[in-house]
């Protein structure tokens, strides 16, 4: 068995199947952990990034998996849990390795497992599109802080692109270090000092900035948490049934949920 040790990115997984295809090697697992346990008889292979060869197998999996199934492999992969990673790279062995298309194959463990990570990182993404809160700067840039499980900022950029047209506006993934950036134009990719940007109060609840934020910032956030007082029925509350839809770790991100 050999295990092969990539970079953790999109190019460096495709990397894997490339060279599992070049010598011949398909039992093998992969793994962005350098220090991964091994057997006996296994051996450690660095797999480099090569974007030549992560482009011949992105292109064969278009031609050999359905859309469905390529975005599934796509959102797995986002995921960034080494499970997903692995039922990524099976997936792509198994659909080269056969004549017809079998990437709906639910039968099998890794297609079956692949659609599984997918579901929850497409889930996620769903959630972020929901919850997230922005909040005005001077300059008038809209800033949000998120932390999602997942890596979906960047499939959520053109949900917010196309609903936020008319400003400019920043979210940050606390998490990994980078951030999606739109300045009325284009989506761009950005990384800026997290340190800069207080993450939350005391309290555990809120968002607050380390940069100036608009003089009516307040008055509408103030505004908001009113109408969300008046239009709750507290009789009817059900805080159990909330937490099902409104799980308790993207309440940092609400206006209506801070002190």
């Amino acid at each position: 068995m050999s295990i092969y040790i990539f970079d953790g990115t999109m190019t460096g997984l495709l990397s894997c199947i490339f060279r599992a295809f070049q010598f011949k090697e398909f039992d093998v697992q992969v793994s962005t952990d350098a220090n991964v346990q091994t057997g006996l008889f296994a051996e450690v292979i660095d797999v480099a990034s090569n974007d030549e060869h992560a482009q011949r197998v992105w292109q064969g999996l278009k031609l050999k998996a359905s859309d469905s199934a390529f975005k599934q492999f796509y959102y797995a992969f986002l995921s960034e849990q080494q499970q997903a990673f692995q039922h990524c790279f099976n997936f792509a062995i198994y659909v080269f390795q056969q004549q017809r298309d079998v990437s709906k194959n639910y039968g099998h463990a890794d297609v079956l497992g692949m659609s599984q990570w997918a579901k929850q990182v497409g889930r996620e993404k769903h959630r972020m599109e929901a919850f997230v809160r922005f909040k005005k700067c001077q300059d008038g840039l809209f800033i949000s802080l998120v932390s999602p499980d997942f890596n979906v900022l960047p499939i959520i950029e053109r949900h917010f692109k196309a609903r936020y047209q008319d400003q400019r506006w920043l979210i940050y993934d606390e998490k990994r270090n980078f951030g999606i950036y739109y300045d009325l134009h284009k989506v761009h990719q950005v990384q800026m000092d997290a340190g800069a940007i207080d993450r939350q109060t005391a309290s555990g609840h809120s968002q607050s900035f380390c940069i100036e934020l608009d003089d009516e910032e307040v008055l509408y956030d103030q505004l908001w948490k009113d109408y969300f007082r008046s239009v709750n029925i507290e009789a009817r509350r059900n805080m159990k049934l909330h937490v099902q839809y409104v799980p308790r770790r993207y309440w940092r991100y609400m206006n209506e949920k801070t002190l």
